[in-house]
C-alpha cells in the first residue's frame, strides 16, 4: 500500500505534500496492509495513520444524522477529531430525538453489509412510553401495510435493566424494549402506536451483537471493530 496516499487522506493534505513528509522524515513510502493501523513520527508529532476507521457514537437528542444541515446541529459535527473525518459515513440513521447508538465508518461496503435488508440485522431499542402496550397479532402490520420484523418484544420490569442514554420522562407510565430486523422510518415509534401505546423517549442500546456500552457518554465516539457488530 502506498503510504503517501494514506497519510494524505488521514492529515487531509494532498499526495505531493504527503510524499515530501515522508521523505524529509526518512520513511519508507510502501507499507503492509496488516501493519495498519501505524503511528509515524512526522515533524515531531506522532500520527497514526488507519486504511479504515469504524466508531459507535452516543447520539444525544436533537441531533441530526447527517453532515449538514442549515436547522440544527449534527452527528456528524461530534466525530470532528475522529481519524478519515471526511470519509466518515453514518450506518442508517436516528431521528431527531431518539438517542443512542449511532454507528460511523469509512468503508461502504461494510455499510450496505449491515444496512442491506437481506442481512436482517437486529437493532435493539429501549422506549419510555406513554401508555402499557398490547402484543402484536400474528398478521401485526402498521397502516400503510408494512410488516415489520420484530425480533423482541417485552416489557422493563426493573429500572436497573434501563439504558442510562435512555431519557425517563415524569410522566412515562411503562418501558419496553424491542428488536428490529429493519430500519424503516419512524418504525419502533409506529409499532408501539399500532399497539395502543406512545413513545414519549427513544433510545437504541444495540446493533447486531454490540451494545452502547454504558459508560460512553453522550455525546462522545468510541473506536470499534466490524466484527463487534456482526462477523
Amino acid at each position: 500500500m502506498r503510504l503517501d496516499q494514506l497519510l494524505a487522506r488521514n492529515v487531509g493534505c494532498s499526495r505531493a505534500v504527503a510524499r515530501q513528509m515522508l521523505r524529509e522524515s526518512g520513511i519508507d513510502p510502501l507499507i503492509e496492509p496488516e501493519a495498519l493501523p501505524v503511528e509515524l513520527r512526522i515533524d515531531g508529532r506522532t500520527i497514526t495513520i488507519y486504511d479504515a476507521f469504524h466508531a459507535v457514537l452516543n447520539k444525544p437528542a436533537h441531533v441530526v444524522t447527517a453532515l449538514t444541515d442549515a436547522q440544527h446541529a449534527t452527528a456528524y459535527d461530534l466525530l470532528r477529531d475522529a481519524p478519515l473525518f471526511d470519509a466518515l459515513r453514518p450506518v442508517g440513521r436516528l431521528d431527531l430525538d431518539t438517542t443512542g447508538l449511532l454507528l460511523w465508518t469509512t468503508d461502504g461496503k461494510w455499510l450496505q453489509r449491515l444496512t442491506h435488508p437481506k442481512r436482517a440485522v437486529p437493532r435493539i431499542y429501549q422506549a419510555a412510553l406513554a401508555r402499557p402496550f398490547g402484543l402484536p397479532p400474528p398478521d401485526f402490520e402498521l397502516d400503510d401495510g408494512y410488516r415489520p420484523a420484530i425480533v423482541n418484544l417485552a416489557t422493563i420490569e426493573s429500572e436497573h435493566q434501563l439504558h442510562p442514554s435512555l431519557l425517563r420522562p415524569a410522566d412515562a407510565a411503562a418501558y419496553a424494549t424491542i428488536a428490529v430486523a429493519g430500519g424503516a422510518y419512524h418504525e419502533v415509534r409506529r409499532i408501539f402506536a399500532a399497539l395502543g401505546s406512545h413513545v414519549l423517549a427513544l433510545c437504541r442500546v444495540g446493533f447486531g451483537r454490540l451494545e452502547l456500552p454504558r459508560d460512553l457518554p453522550v455525546g462522545r465516539y468510541r473506536q470499534i471493530q466490524p466484527d463487534d457488530v456482526c462477523p
